[in-house]
């Protein structure tokens, strides 16, 4: 049960570090899927993680597809600057994934054209390109937890 973080083809260590060490904040799970643009081992992902990934739950995926078979009946979000949902205007579930795409180009266009209906978006001005990724999976986690009276960090 609970939050699951889905990194979809990740490019930099650092985020991925990051955002590792949200997971183990919250006690969010943290799905990698492959191809990374890094080797797990990164001395950089190491530091910005610094001790934490003993406390997260990791669970590494082949492929977008094989993550997608495997988690078929999930609920998912999408996240994505091409969104028209604000991440506020819903009510997480108790268990539910928040897919995230790789630092340059996002989640692959086939997969939010297939479920725009829950792709959210993080609101901003019109020039801004996007946020951060690690800055953007800590904002819907944290709203995620917010909802749930955050109760799950108690």
């Amino acid at each position: 049960m609970g939050l699951n973080i889905v990194l979809v083809e990740p490019e930099i260590p650092q985020n991925t570090g990051n955002i590792a060490r949200t997971c183990s904040a919250t006690g969010s799970k943290l799905h990698i899927v492959r191809p990374m643009g890094f080797f797990i081992d990164d001395k950089k992902m190491k530091r910005a993680g610094l001790d934490y990934w003993n406390e997260v739950e990791v669970i590494f995926h082949d492929s977008l597809e094989s993550f997608l078979e495997k988690y078929d009946r999930a609920l998912m979000f999408y996240i994505s600057t091409k969104g028209t949902i604000c991440y506020t205007d819903i009510r997480y579930p108790e268990e539910c994934f928040l897919l995230f795409g790789k630092e340059t180009a996002g989640l692959p266009k086939w997969l939010i054209e297939q479920n725009y209906e829950r792709t959210l978006r993080i609101p901003m001005k019109e020039e801004s390109r996007s946020l951060n990724l690690s800055n953007s999976a800590a904002i819907l986690t944290y709203e995620y937890y917010r909802q749930k009276g955050f109760n799950y960090l108690k």
